[in-house]
């Protein structure tokens, strides 16, 4: 019997989309049956097939977005954006695979040659998160496929009618139906397709939690790729700077795009104590002017809801626990409609507590810390267990250097946010947050293993010495 799925708006908790939970292995057998024949094409026709669906997307662009915005509750503008990333994908992608797991020859003695070439994995499982639903799993699912292994998507219960109509481009374009499986379901199918003998490796993004019990299982198997992004802690530190509304902006920015709901979000603001009254109050006076609504409201909205009331309520009791231990509130978090996972942003200063929880708050909650000195402020960026991406607004070049040097962090920028990382760079972080398989750019490098080749035409071979000599008297005539 299978299990019934629903997926409802945030923004207005009507329902949106009801399926039916999907069979672990079937959809891998039929993905393992496929893969021989999708790794047989030529790397021609494997790109010539993505950028089909890329066009496909560019005619369904307003679709995707309003399907976006609607299942997340993100603004529609946010959601166009998440679009736009997912056409970038396949020109980047290729290019990637063409610098990172290209062919290699050199001549070597004799005539022979040595050469390096690149194999897929065979099938790849992508486990999708709910919060760029459509780009996220996309970033894994193209280099996998561009590089031929067949991909089974399990997109987040939360987010499923994305994941549905993503793989429905991806089919109309051409990807064989088979080569790439939607797998719906909830933890549990998650766990059984990480566990499935027949998948060569897990594309993960989602909660470090998860991330570590998948790591765990995978202990035992060194055979399969396992690649990770798990979120982060992340701090922005604000320096000497006389851009002080530019400096709130990036920090606005970087806590509250997307409702906060962005691994890369700011959730630590380090501020030089000198300056941190007027720079607080000016970060303040911009969070009290966002708009939040739902994503087709007019005026635009820069937030939307949380992903759902459980989301909320676990941010809201975070907040109040905050409070509760010692941290001074400077901008209160609301719950502005009854019923609904809408959240006002919230600030609060913790420098006075003597614990702060390590944690990744998913949400539009940003703690305030003030330092004195320059030195304090990378301790407290680096007083987390997380380390995926850290900002400095303002500080000089040597400050700057000295930061980048010493923050432990695998996105680190200079007078920008700590979000929007580029998919023509490598994006990963350390600790807690990934397991150095960095995506984006570098996601060629896990999406297939080199082979070195040691090759020549006609068989050559002889043993110089340790050898007995030939004894001619034995040899017949």
């Amino acid at each position: 019997m299978t299990t019934p799925l629903t997926s409802y708006e945030p923004a207005t908790g009507v329902l949106l989309w009801q399926g039916e939970a999907g069979d672990v292995d079937a959809e891998v057998a039929r993905a393992r049956a496929a893969w021989p024949r999708w790794a047989a094409q030529p790397i021609a026709v494997r790109i010539e097939t993505l950028r089909r669906f890329v066009n496909g997307v560019r005619r369904n662009e307003d679709a995707l977005a309003d399907l976006i915005a609607r299942e997340t509750g993100k603004p529609l503008w946010d959601a166009h954006a998440e679009v736009t990333a997912v056409m970038a994908k396949v020109d980047i992608s290729v290019a990637a695979y063409s610098e990172r797991t290209g062919q290699k020859r050199l001549e070597a003695a004799l005539g022979a040659r040595q050469s390096v070439r690149h194999k897929p994995h065979g099938v790849m499982a992508v486990l999708g998160p709910y919060n760029l639903p459509a780009h996220l799993p996309n970033g894994h699912i193209i280099p996998a496929l561009l590089a031929g292994n067949a991909v089974v998507f399990k997109p987040s219960e939360k987010t499923p009618a994305v994941g549905e109509m993503l793989v429905k481009l991806y089919h109309e374009a051409g990807v064989p139906f088979d080569a790439l499986r939607l797998l719906l379901g909830g933890p549990d199918t998650g766990k059984a397709l990480a566990a499935h003998p027949d998948v060569g490796g897990i594309l993960f993004t989602g909660s470090a939690q998860t991330g570590i019990a998948i790591n765990r299982q995978f202990a035992a198997q060194p055979s399969k790729i396992l690649a990770l992004e798990m979120g982060g802690n992340n701090p922005i530190v604000v320096w000497d700077t006389p851009e002080i509304n530019a400096a709130a902006v990036l920090v606005v920015q970087s806590a509250f795009l997307s409702s906060g709901q962005r691994c890369t979000a700011a959730s630590r603001l380090i501020v030089k104590d000198s300056i941190a009254d007027r720079f607080i109050a000016e970060v303040k006076k911009l969070a009290d002017r966002l708009i939040v609504d739902h994503p087709h409201a007019t005026p635009t909205p820069y937030m939307g809801p949380v992903i759902d009331n459980a989301a909320a309520d676990g941010l809201t009791e975070s907040f109040l626990w905050l409070m509760s231990n010692g941290g001074k509130p400077i901008k209160h978090m609301v719950r502005p409609k009854k019923g609904l996972p809408f959240l006002s942003p919230a600030i609060i200063d913790v420098t006075a507590m003597e614990e702060r929880p390590d944690v990744e708050l998913f949400g539009p909650l940003l703690q305030v810390v003030r330092v004195a000195e320059f030195s304090d402020a990378i301790a407290q960026a680096n007083a987390s267990r997380y380390g995926l991406s850290a900002s400095l607004i303002g500080g000089s070049p040597d400050q700057y250097n000295q930061f980048w040097a010493n923050v432990r962090a695998g996105v680190i920028n200079w007078n920008r946010p700590t979000n929007g990382a580029s998919s023509a760079a490598p994006f990963g972080g350390v600790g807690i947050s990934g397991n150095h398989r960095p995506s984006a750019y570098y996601a060629a490098d896990y999406c297939a293993y080199p082979v070195a080749s040691a090759e020549i035409e006609t068989p050559r071979a002889s043993i110089g010495v340790g050898l007995k000599d030939i004894d001619i008297s034995a040899m017949g005539d």
